[in-house]
């Protein structure tokens, strides 16, 4: 069978391991709850706003901002929280781009990034980050949830990450995670399918935030995603790309509501 994508990228990251350097912890951060900030969301349905450069499957990003001014136009478009790509050899992001990042916006960062060893989870919580990505493709359901108990010892929280229904019953058969998102892209082929979201929608328990990934072009993917029971979706290229952010989360989302309307 074929070498597939997510097999690169999984050799890739067992040698970026051997050579690894924990960063220095600069500052003690106080941690955001991404399950709290989708739950109540901005917008009809929650925002994870993405900040990436590149992708395996589409190349590099006319990438109009930093990472930085992306992240604060998001915050400012009414984003509920904020997914940073850190992989380097893929994605072309970087720790320190999570790092300045935190240091510009209030919201939830997540870390989105092949976690697969303890060390990678507080090399995110010294840079600031408040939750990790876990990916089931990835990772065996009890290696998955010994690092899903690491980041919460840690006062972190875990979006785990599925790709099909057997992925899901695999994990809730063992642990209840507070975040899981079912990623539209196949991690093997990159090709996207958003009925991904509604299959697996119907297995995940409804106290779950349930998050879709992944393939939210228009405001039409946006409105099938929520009619599917989406409660939040992680967006990237749509607003990576976009000349004016805010325009762009307001013709996906619909006009911001402020929390403080949204809870009158």
């Amino acid at each position: 069978m074929p070498e597939s994508i997510l097999d690169r990228i999984m050799v890739t990251k067992q040698a970026e391991l051997e050579a690894f350097k924990m960063p220095e912890r600069k500052t003690f951060f106080t941690h955001h709850s991404l399950s709290k900030a989708l739950k109540t969301p901005n917008h009809q349905v929650g925002l994870i706003a993405e900040v990436k450069k590149a992708s395996p499957s589409k190349g590099t990003f006319m990438f109009k901002r930093t990472p930085g001014e992306a992240a604060s136009l998001y915050q400012e478009a009414g984003a509920d929280a904020i997914s940073v790509l850190t992989d380097m050899t893929y994605f072309h992001g970087s720790l320190s781009d999570l790092a300045g990042i935190r240091k510009t916006v209030t919201l939830p960062i997540l870390r989105k990034d092949f976690i697969i060893d303890e060390r990678q989870i507080e090399a995110a919580d010294r840079v600031g980050a408040d939750a990790i990505l876990l990916i089931a493709a990835a990772l065996d359901p009890e290696r998955l949830y010994e690092l899903y108990q690491a980041a919460e010892v840690r006062g972190m929280e875990a979006l785990v990450e599925v790709h099909s229904v057997r992925e899901a019953d695999r994990i809730l058969d063992l642990f209840l995670p507070r975040v899981m998102g079912a990623n539209n892209r196949d991690l093997r082929t990159f090709a996207t399918d958003l009925s991904v979201t509604a299959e697996i929608r119907r297995v995940v328990p409804k106290e779950v935030v349930f998050v879709g990934e992944s393939g939210i072009h228009t405001s039409s993917d946006v409105a099938f995603a929520k009619d599917h029971g989406a409660d939040a979706l992680l967006v990237g290229e749509a607003l990576v790309c976009a000349d004016s952010i805010p325009d762009r989360v307001r013709t996906l989302f619909g006009a911001k509501v402020s929390r403080h309307a949204s809870e009158a």
